[in-house]
């Protein structure tokens, strides 16, 4: 069965687009966990498309500035005809018209944005789902993993993250950006929260901002921006694309959730 599955993966985005921050910045998608996972899943050989419940989207404009936006990635922001930015813009699909089968990695990009619309995403949960129940792996970063508490495993009627350690943004992090009252006057949860409440272990990082990521079997998971090329690394791994082909030494994944 895993020998099967499509290299190809879904990366999805969010629809959400508002003034969250408290100098009036817009949250949306946050650029750098759109591409460093496009980057690390097209090296590996994937092809590669986008999808948001909508079919639109927005960029965090927080995403877009020093030191968040530099270097090679800035580059390819300011290059319209870049293939990734090309694929985002211009080929994003609304979730309703994805063909999940065609997919065995389903991954969550983020952004603050996440939290307002993935927790209601019927459609990108719904390929999430699909791409689980044939055994194909589900990552997200950052805001991202709010989307998994919704997909429920067909086997054990529970969350597919129930009992299984996970990590994303910190309630510490949201702290340090000004941002924890405003959501909670806003009635959306947490990262930590919206796990938790369905049963999954969170992890956290020594420091909110480190590069942390989390195997869980077919489930990965990372901390912040700079978690989300590890995290998408993490999901090509032999041992996480193929769990019950990996040795005991080789696998990462944790015991509990090789299913």
């Amino acid at each position: 069965m895993f020998n099967t599955l499509p290299r190809k993966a879904l990366i999805s985005v969010s629809s959400f687009q508002g003034s969250i921050f408290p100098d009036g910045s817009k949250t949306g998608v946050f650029f750098t966990e759109a591409l460093h996972p496009y980057q690390v899943l097209t090296a590996a050989g994937f092809e590669v498309d986008f999808a948001s419940e909508t079919g639109s989207f927005g960029f965090d404009e927080f995403s877009l500035t020093p030191p968040f936006l530099a270097g090679s990635d800035k580059a390819v922001y300011e290059n319209a005809n870049s293939p990734f930015m090309v694929k985002l813009t211009s080929h994003c699909m609304k979730a309703s018209e994805v063909n999940s089968g065609q997919y065995g990695l389903f991954f969550a990009s983020a952004g603050h944005a996440a939290l307002y619309d993935y927790p209601q995403a019927k459609g990108l949960q719904a390929i999430a789902l699909d791409v689980w129940n044939r055994g194909g792996v589900l990552g997200a970063v950052c805001h991202g993993p709010v989307l998994l508490p919704a997909i429920i495993d067909r086997k054990t009627g529970e969350s597919v993250i129930a009992g299984k350690t996970v990590t994303g943004f910190t309630t510490e992090g949201e702290m340090v950006l000004n941002l924890l009252e405003r959501l909670k006057s806003d009635g959306v949860s947490t990262v930590t929260e919206a796990v938790s409440k369905v049963g999954a272990d969170y992890s956290s990082p020594m420091s909110a901002f480190d590069d942390y990521s989390v195997t869980a079997g077919r489930i990965i998971t990372g901390t912040n921006p700079a978690s989300a090329r590890s995290a998408a690394e993490r999901c090509v791994e032999p041992s996480t694309i193929h769990p019950r082909a990996c040795s005991k030494d080789f696998c990462r994944s944790t015991p509990e959730s090789l299913s």
